[in-house]
């Protein structure tokens, strides 16, 4: 296996399950040095044993994504210690139980907003720096589909990936003259927890894994990914101009 990350430092947020484990994985198995933040400490140590079974190495950082200054004492630890980030993955999210809009009590409200966009502002605002530093920083951030779709009972989380867009797209603006990439990724619906929580209806099996839609994310962290400001459609296996119809 080709090892394109060797030497690189990539943080990946919401690593202890789901989409986010898988990511660290592959791209610990990939060479890259992993920084996995995540809030469940048990499920970091299970990762770290499957990164060191595959000849990786990883920090683990137990965080809650809603401490806006433990996030800041993570950027100046990694300044610290490496001066640089090459990959930053910005996978953590939260998705609340579906409901009206009416009905959406206003803590839901603040605890989706700041997980999902509120937290990865911070990242982006501490994190900046590190990746200007690197030889080619890439930064990626998990989106949906449902953020254009106006689905009822799924509305405060539309509405925070909506704003998670317009926020990754305009740094991607305003980095677009530097070495930093920043893009979004659609995954669709996965085989995970949330997913499961959200939608208990559908088959699983009938869904992509998450190891197969965190392949599709690797190659975003690459040098070789020029896109900025992108939308890549996991469904569609490419990017889009605009998002897709359904």
């Amino acid at each position: 296996m080709t090892k394109p990350f060797v030497g690189k430092i990539a943080l990946v947020t919401g690593a202890s399950r789901g989409i986010g484990a898988a990511l660290a994985l592959q791209l610990a198995q990939a060479g890259a040095h992993v920084v996995a933040a995540a809030r469940t400490t048990g499920a970091l140590e299970e990762l770290d044993d499957r990164i060191k079974a595959v000849g990786g190495t990883a920090t683990l950082v137990p965080l809650d994504m809603k401490d806006l200054d433990g996030i800041a004492r993570l950027a100046l630890a990694l300044n610290e210690r490496h001066g640089r980030l090459d990959v930053l993955a910005g996978n953590a999210g939260m998705l609340n139980t579906p409901s009206p809009l009416p009905h959406v009590e206003p803590k839901t409200w603040d605890d989706l907003f700041a997980v999902n966009v509120t937290a990865n502002w911070q990242l982006l605002r501490t994190l900046d720096p590190l990746l200007k530093r690197a030889e080619a920083g890439r930064a990626v951030f998990m989106t949906s589909g449902l953020s254009t779709l106006a689905r009822p009972y799924f509305g405060v989380y539309a509405v925070s990936k909506a704003a998670l867009e317009i926020m990754v797209r305009t740094y991607a603006a305003e980095v677009a003259s530097t070495n930093v990439r920043a893009n979004l990724f659609s995954p669709g619906q996965t085989r995970t927890r949330m997913m499961a929580t959200a939608f208990p209806g559908v088959d699983p099996a009938t869904l992509p894994s998450p190891e197969d839609v965190a392949k599709a994310i690797v190659p975003l962290c690459l040098a070789s990914c020029t896109e900025n400001g992108g939308f890549y459609d996991y469904r569609a296996g490419r990017f889009l101009q605009f998002h897709p119809p359904s």
